[in-house]
């Protein structure tokens, strides 16, 4: 099982100290953070897209190129990638010339963003939403597998005889997560192309979350991509941790109080009763999230959010050395018990290619560089 972080890279004020950071000093914070996650053992960072204040990360890209050029082994991923208001093509080029610049620990998580006025900034319409959801990665699944591809659909110009470039990383896409919290047409989809199924489980409530997995399951079933409990489930949360339970409810609050995501709303505890946030010690937040495999079953992945509300940059880090000593050894053990040999782990560069039964070369060479006419492809 895979374990991790995801930002959403807001820049809020301190509540504590009354500060907000510049944009390039939470930048600068989240590659720290993210260099962070692979020293303390974890397997995954992932980043939002927003393209609004008070979040950052508007090119995810940029950012994991980064990372990717600094790290060695830790899983990058988004958290999400707006397939709505993106051109598939281009996120198509983008993220297959990751894929190469990061050896393959490279994946993605689709989604349509929380956030309405992006649409019209992107020429779209919000009313459009899941229908562009579903045009738009029918297109890039095809661009990542098909090395010519004609197409015509409803909300982009066709296609014809088109070619991207650079081909996936030994002939084998990024793996690709559906991310929704409220959307079954979001789980129909993973369901129908074999995908990952990701809720990201912060503002609902476990019985909620139970559904939509369900739903999943079911439909990946349905589709013959294997068994419901054989299929790939990513689940978020939320913890803050410190040795004792009511220093970390005590710290915390004024964060939870003032967070833009969901400050000024319900209070800390009833937030904590009614979504898996967890506010306390270590051992409280491993006994919470080995609760949630009774909810969706055995699962792949499992992301925290820790670095948001305006928490400085020094708690941040130290919530994740927790969480990496502490912590994820024991949901690893734990996880590991009873869990049913063939249930697949969450599928990374090297399985997808063992898999399609090897690597290959997917250069595609063109008669010339003007019409991009295919002369041939080299296997």
């Amino acid at each position: 099982m895979q374990f991790g972080i995801f930002s959403v890279g807001d820049v809020t004020m301190d509540p504590t100290t009354g500060r907000t950071p510049t944009e390039r000093e939470r930048i600068k914070a989240i590659m720290a953070i993210a260099l962070n996650a692979e020293e303390v053992g974890l397997d995954v960072f992932a980043t939002g897209e927003h393209h609004n204040p008070p979040f950052v990360p508007s090119s995810p890209t940029t950012m994991l190129g980064w990372i990717a050029a600094r790290t060695e082994r830790i899983g990058l991923s988004t958290a999400t990638t707006l397939i709505t208001t993106n051109d598939p093509v281009k996120i198509a080029e983008d993220y297959a010339m990751l894929q190469h610049l990061a050896d393959g620990r490279v994946d993605l998580m689709m989604g349509r963003g929380n956030t309405g006025p992006v649409y019209p900034w992107f020429g779209k319409d919000i009313r459009d939403g899941i229908e562009l959801a579903v045009e738009n990665y029918a297109l890039l699944h095809r661009l990542w597998r098909e090395d010519i591809v004609n197409w015509q659909g409803k909300h982009r110009t066709p296609l014809q005889s088109f070619t991207s470039t650079p081909r996936p990383l030994d002939g084998v896409p990024p793996f690709v997560w559906h991310g929704s919290i409220r959307s079954p047409q979001i789980a129909e989809q993973a369901a129908y192309y074999g995908d990952g199924f990701f809720h990201n489980n912060i503002f609902w409530p476990m019985q909620h979350t139970k559904q939509m997995v369900r739903l999943y399951r079911q439909r990946f079933e349905h589709y013959g991509h294997g068994r419901a409990d054989q299929a790939i489930v990513g689940l978020g949360g939320q913890v803050f941790m410190r040795k004792n339970s009511q220093d970390a409810v005590r710290e915390f609050r004024p964060y939870f109080d003032n967070a833009p995501v969901y400050g000024h709303g319900p209070s800390l505890e009833e937030f904590t009763a009614q979504t898996p946030l967890t506010v306390g010690s270590p051992q409280q937040v491993i006994d919470r999230t080995l609760t949630f495999r009774d909810h969706v079953g055995d699962y792949q992945r499992q992301l925290f959010l820790m670095d948001h509300a305006g928490l400085p940059l020094k708690t941040v880090l130290e919530q994740l050395d927790i969480l990496g000593e502490e912590v994820v050894p024991v949901l690893r053990e734990e996880f590991a018990k009873n869990r049913p040999a063939d249930v697949p782990d969450a599928p990374t560069h090297a399985s997808l290619v063992a898999a399609a039964g090897g690597g290959r070369d997917a250069t595609v060479h063109a008669e010339d560089d003007v019409t991009g006419r295919t002369a041939e492809v080299v296997r």
